[in-house]
């Protein structure tokens, strides 16, 4: 059997000192996550992110920076994530779009209110995304390069 992570992204976008969260349905429960979701064939990690983002919160946003490159083994015998977490900012709101299935709303949080209840976060990377992202922590788009044949 040939291991494979499972590549990811999220973005993480602020206003003030909250955060653009997605409440969504689980096989663990209602859990909270920056809008992210896996990347697809074909596209770069950044047009992954922005399309997450409009798919999950009906936000278009502006990818600006990258955040960091985070590694999450779930468990000895399950999945390993790799995500690419993205500072964005939004640009605006189509009220009218249809979240994707199992988003039940978006919402706008504080990091000490998602920290306040940690079993609804659908990983510890939720709170280690916003903590790099207070800290100032972020890297060049150019970073990422795009290779074709």
């Amino acid at each position: 059997m040939i291991w494979t992570p499972r590549v990811t992204v999220a973005a993480v976008i602020a206003d003030g000192d909250r955060y653009l969260v997605v409440e969504e349905q689980t096989d663990e429960g209602t859990r909270l996550n920056q809008p992210a979701g896996h990347l697809n064939e074909g596209e770069s990690l950044v047009e992954a992110v922005a399309r997450e983002a409009l798919e999950e919160s009906a936000w278009t946003i502006s990818p600006e920076a990258l955040i960091g490159v985070y590694r999450w083994r779930v468990s000895v015998d399950g999945p390993t994530y790799l995500r690419f977490a993205f500072a964005a900012k939004a640009i605006s709101r189509d009220a009218l779009r249809p979240l994707d299935d199992g988003i039940l709303r978006i919402r706008w949080m504080s990091r000490s209110g998602l920290a306040a209840d940690p079993d609804r976060l659908r990983s510890p990377l939720v709170l280690r995304c916003i903590d790099d992202h207070q800290a100032g922590q972020r890297f060049p788009l150019d970073l990422l390069v795009e290779l074709s044949s």
